[in-house]
């Protein structure tokens, strides 16, 4: 998966749409010059690729250190460029804000994952599509990078039934609208969000193959667990997730940990140094 160049150029647009004034001014953007990208603490890096081709978009020659997933210590460097001052400044704080933004959720993501596979492993870490409006493709690059997996990403890929679905289903028994689901969409499970215990049995009951536990407590979950010894499905968790109880979910039965948290992560700092 890569970000395509018409999306890297309309970033660098953005930010110099008639040119770096104070470059221009300063009658410096021929000086040949050089740029150092480094983590100021650890990290796991994301979208680096990204970042190097928006400084090659701006017209510097680019060298990648470090690669997607790495997980870096303080002072590691990322990637070296070198070229006209006028490219470099100009790629600089795009390509910077990128891989701090991206380094950000892949360090969060990556924590969960490490908590979680503390107890199993097996389990999965799953990032929700609740990221800010047009930056989803970042998104779900930087989770990848922290070891996580895409929980959906969009409407038209999964079969997940909520309960406002079901507010327009009128009187349909669970069972036949299960079933009704399952025929139209051979090739997918069928996920349905469930809110209690009672009503995680009578799904489990109607034929679905994952429920997706909202904001069940790990009690809770593990209750749930032992009254469905028999059932061949999959436990989804989510709502709250997050670092500090991911190992206890795994503990009570919980195989996939829907999470949001990674988006809202504070950014990873990284150092740029320039000059001649």
């Amino acid at each position: 998966m890569r970000l395509p160049d018409s999306t890297l150029q309309a970033w660098l647009s953005e930010d110099v749409p008639f040119g770096d004034l104070t470059t221009q001014s300063l009658g410096i953007g021929d000086e040949p010059g050089h740029m150092r990208f480094a983590a100021r603490s650890a990290m796991v890096l994301a979208l680096a690729p990204e970042a190097a081709r928006i400084l090659e978009l701006a017209g510097a020659s680019v060298r990648l250190e470090a690669g997607d997933g790495s997980h870096l210590a303080a002072g590691d460097t990322i990637l070296t460029a070198k070229g006209p001052a006028g490219a470099l400044l100009a790629g600089w704080k795009v390509a910077q804000t990128l891989l701090e933004m991206a380094g950000g959720i892949a360090t969060a993501a990556a924590a969960i994952v490490a908590s979680a596979h503390t107890v199993d492993s097996g389990v999965m870490v799953a990032c929700t599509r609740k990221a800010f409006p047009g930056t989803r493709a970042v998104a779900v690059k930087a989770i990848l990078a922290g070891g996580a997996v895409p929980h959906r990403l969009g409407l038209s890929e999964t079969v997940l039934v909520f309960a406002e679905h079901l507010a327009f289903t009128g009187s349909r028994p669970l069972k036949a609208l299960v079933a009704d689901l399952r025929r139209k969409s051979p090739e997918k499970k069928v996920v349905m969000e469930v809110a209690s215990l009672d009503a995680a049995l009578d799904a489990a009951q109607a034929g679905v193959h994952v429920l997706q536990l909202e904001k069940f407590s790990p009690d809770k979950v593990g209750e749930l667990v032992h009254a469905l010894a028999d059932w061949d499905g999959t436990l989804a968790v989510a709502g709250g997730v997050n670092v500090g109880n991911a190992a206890d979910y795994v503990r009570a039965g919980a195989r996939v940990l829907v999470t949001s948290s990674p988006y809202w992560a504070p950014p990873k700092d990284v150092a740029v140094t320039i000059g001649k």
